[in-house]
């Protein structure tokens, strides 16, 4: 049961950055338009195209790193539906189906588009955040910040 609630949470995220891809980059057409203010300076999109992973580390790999970047998506996803079974905690479940589902969605977009599609932007308080993301890096973010703070419980200390 463990592992088909890390499923149907996976699925939901990968479903969740799809549809907001579909939805901002192609349909309101962001990939031409380029930029979009929503709620500046809060909420703008903005497309950019990353080849490399947060903030734009390892941009300059080509072809051969877009692929060991979805080889690496694949090893990772794998690795932790190893770990996810048996775990009975659904917080913790919550959290690896979030990444799951978040890497999965970047992945996707690397396979189809050979670049991770970023159209979040959000500044404040008079400082221009120069970085985009998306629905997946959200995800990502939020599974990996729920899995350190709730962590596994199911090892108990030995002294």
């Amino acid at each position: 049961m463990s592992l088909i609630r890390v499923y149907v949470i996976a699925a939901v995220a990968f479903g969740l950055d799809r549809l907001s891809k579909l939805w901002i980059v192609h349909w309101l057409d962001l990939i031409n338009i380029r930029v979009i203010e929503v709620y500046p300076p809060y909420l703008t999109f903005v497309m950019g195209w990353n080849t490399g992973v947060n903030f734009g580390l390892f941009k300059d790999g080509g072809e051969t790193m877009r692929w060991v970047l979805i080889a690496i998506t694949l090893i990772v996803c794998a690795g932790l539906t190893w770990w996810a079974r048996g775990k009975s905690s659904l917080p913790l479940q919550l959290g690896i189906g979030m990444i799951i589902g978040g890497a999965l969605g970047n992945g996707w977009d690397r396979l189809t588009y050979g670049a991770v599609a970023d159209y979040l932007n959000m500044s404040c308080c008079g400082l221009r955040n120069p970085y985009t993301f998306n629905v997946a890096d959200i995800f990502i973010f939020a599974g990996a910040a729920l899995i350190i703070v709730v962590g596994d419980r199911t090892h108990t200390k030995t002294t």
